[in-house]
């Protein structure tokens, strides 16, 4: 299970949501072997007048905050992590420096889906990758 939420300036996140979607997905796929049919994204488009960041980031400032359940190796959030930067630099042209992302873990028994604790789902995918 993973929610992904994006956080970013409207003027520069609304027109990348549907690539940007695509990719996040795409890395998960490919990084934490993720059901293609498993996609929750959320998107955040912020007045600048609330989004506060660092210097030396622009416009294009992205925050991209991942929940998902506990059981992944460190390697495969590494990859998720690496991919996620590569990609969104390639195909969004947005520079590593202006991407943050955090892994937000929690076990399965804290979430509650379709009715159930998650920990009482029965999954079509792996966890422990």
């Amino acid at each position: 299970m993973g929610q992904i939420k994006i956080f970013g300036i409207k003027e520069r996140l609304n027109p990348v949501k549907e690539t940007l979607s695509k990719v996040i997905h795409e890395c998960m796929m490919d990084a934490l072997e993720y059901p293609s049919d498993k996609k929750f994204h959320r998107f955040f488009p912020m007045d600048k007048s609330d989004f506060y960041f660092p210097n030396g980031r622009t416009e294009a400032y992205t925050i991209i905050e991942i929940s998902m359940f506990e059981g992944r190796t460190v390697e495969a959030k590494k990859r998720l992590i690496k991919l996620l930067f590569e990609r969104i630099s390639t195909l969004l042209e947005i520079s590593p420096q202006d991407v943050e992302i955090t892994i937000f873990e929690t076990p399965k028994h804290n979430w509650g889906i379709r009715g159930l604790p998650g920990d009482e789902l029965v999954l079509n995918y792996k966890v422990n990758v």
